[in-house]
């Protein structure tokens, strides 16, 4: 069975060997994935950082004295007859500027995000071996695009519908559907059924110990907070994301293997 302290020396010597083109592709991901890691360790490390910004909120009380005065002026400038329909017209603005970057975020992520994923997954897949290349990223723009857009839009989609029941399934749904990005960079035209079976097989009995591989990184994600970012920029995400890619690699190969 694969051990973390395996996995993480061997993604570290790689990643390394081909150092720049690994700290870009990972800047990339990053980027696609929302700025937040997709394991323990950047749930986490988001919960560290919301909970510091409210707490840098909370005792700057002059904006908070600020703010009520603004509400106070407006108020004041408001004919009560018109409040409702002041009302309204805020949440008429706030609907429409959502429904503007929905319609903008969405398409984006499935038809460009998405794809650029499943190619950066291909890239470090790739540099376990070799020298990856910086093309692999266009990997499914010219390989499977289509099905590769759908594979993933179901994967956001049912991720989505089970965290909308009850955040701990959703959670273990995301870890039964982490190699589908992998599986589509290997096999582009591999149906969505098949594709989401295999990751389920190949995540079976091994979610509890990927979640602590994320988690392991916890102490890292702390570090890259105290620099800002630029420790994930430049060291943290790639080490991650290759060593991502070395767990789907270990469980592909046990399989193989009949193990």
């Amino acid at each position: 069975m694969w051990t973390r302290k395996e996995l993480k020396r061997k993604s570290k010597i790689r990643f390394k060997a081909n150092y720049w083109k690994s700290v870009l592709v990972a800047l990339i991901l990053f980027i696609v994935l929302g700025g937040s890691g997709t394991g323990a360790a950047g749930t986490f490390t988001d919960f560290i950082g919301n909970n510091t910004e409210d707490t840098e909120d909370i005792e700057d009380m002059e904006d908070v004295k600020d703010a009520a005065n603004i509400v106070d002026v407006i108020h004041d400038s408001v004919d009560e007859e018109d409040i409702p329909i002041v009302i309204a017209a805020v949440i008429l603005v706030i609907v429409v500027v959502v429904a503007i970057a929905l319609i903008i975020i969405i398409p984006l992520q499935v038809f460009v995000f998405n794809p650029l994923e499943i190619g950066c997954k291909r890239f470090f897949a790739k540099n376990l071996k070799e020298d990856a290349q910086m093309r692999e990223i266009c990997y499914a723009f010219d390989n499977g695009y289509k099905n590769g857009v759908k594979t993933m839009f179901f994967r956001d989609f049912y991720t989505f519908l089970w965290m909308l029941l009850f955040i701990i399934p959703g959670i273990i749904k995301s870890y039964e559907y982490q190699m589908i990005p992998y599986i589509l960079a290997e096999n582009p035209e591999i149906s969505r059924n098949e594709a989401f079976q295999l990751s389920k097989d190949m995540m079976y009995g091994n979610k509890w110990k990927s979640f602590v591989l994320d988690l392991s990184f916890l102490g890292w994600e702390i570090l890259n907070i105290c620099t800002f970012g630029i420790l994930g920029i430049f060291y943290v995400n790639a080490y991650e994301d290759q060593t991502e890619a070395a767990l789907y690699e270990t469980i592909k190969n046990q399989q193989e293997r009949g193990e």
